[in-house]
């Protein structure tokens, strides 16, 4: 569904564009369909190679839950903690207190591209 969603601005400038180039040079209209038929073929044939990266992204998004990060500046209540390798804005839970640079944090949900994190107790800092 996303991945067709996400081609319909383009087979719309497609169509905006033949209909403009009609008022210069007269196409006929197996032609003008034949464009439009191959626009969409070449969606349809692309859609077995690029399917995986439409519908995993709110997977590996969800896969963060319970994941352990490291604050890499002061969380108060917002800031950046790096998970994965990868930088996250984040925000800590139910407005607790700051959170220093370099302590563990662990991720309880997430809001959007938001991660909401508690102090991970026990675990070592980096």
């Amino acid at each position: 569904m996303t991945y067709s969603l996400m081609q319909l601005p383009e087979l719309a400038l497609v169509i905006v564009g033949l209909i403009t180039l009609q008022h210069w040079v007269t196409l006929p209209y197996w032609l003008f369909w034949g464009i439009i038929a191959a626009c969409i073929a070449k969606d349809v044939v692309m859609f077995p190679f690029v399917w995986r990266s439409y519908d995993s992204t709110q997977a590996m998004a969800d896969a963060l839950i319970g994941a352990v990060g490291v604050t890499r500046e002061r969380l108060a209540p917002t800031g950046y903690i790096r998970v994965h390798g990868v930088l996250w804005r984040a925000e800590v839970a139910g407005g607790g207190p700051p959170v220093e640079p370099g302590k563990s944090v662990k991720v309880k949900e997430r809001h959007g591209l938001t991660l909401i994190v508690v102090v991970e107790e026990g675990a070592s800092s980096t």
